[in-house]
């Protein structure tokens, strides 16, 4: 059976967390990580299991929130978004209601919103065409959110997204 491992990925809200403690969870987890398309086949072989105990546990893991999803990973450059940044965004009323993320979700061009310990609330992370679209989507993020921003542009990225986290190894 070379079947493929499936979960569904998306904007759903997250599941509840627990540890993972298992051994074998841990290094069906690993394996996944490096090739998220891994057979249910090959992660039987790194594991020793049958197909139908890693079938089991890859569901479990999907099921508890541990394995959130499976995504492609694509080329910024070859899809026209060669311009990443980091926005730190703090509110200029501290005051008012800290709302933020919901106010900045429906912008595609963010695709990580960090809250942070220091003198800003939130770091954006963001991938835009050219250097105009980032000046409009700096514009859009203040009049939704009603922050002040701070901006580093990304000039090269060395690496991200690593194979193999260290605390699953």
């Amino acid at each position: 059976m070379n079947e493929q491992v499936d979960a569904a990925g998306g904007d759903s809200p997250p599941l509840p967390r627990r540890a993972l403690t298992d051994p074998i969870d841990r290094q069906i987890a690993a394996a996944l990580v490096v090739d998220g398309r891994g057979t249910l086949k090959s992660l039987a072989e790194i594991t020793g299991l049958s197909v139908s105990a890693v079938q089991a546990r890859v569901r479990r893991l999907e099921t508890d929130g541990v394995i959130r999803g499976y995504t492609a990973l694509l080329d910024a450059e070859s899809i026209g978004l060669p311009l990443a940044a980091l926005i730190a965004i703090t509110p200029l009323d501290p005051a008012q209601p800290d709302d933020a993320p919901e106010a900045l979700a429906g912008l595609s061009e963010i695709e990580a919103c960090h809250s942070v310990a220091g003198d800003d609330s939130y770091v954006l992370f963001v991938r835009v065409a050219t250097p105009t679209a980032l000046e409009q989507l700096i514009r859009e993020i203040r009049r939704r959110a009603n922050v002040s921003t701070r901006t580093t542009v990304v000039l090269q990225t060395f690496f991200e997204r690593r194979a193999e986290p260290p605390h699953l190894g």
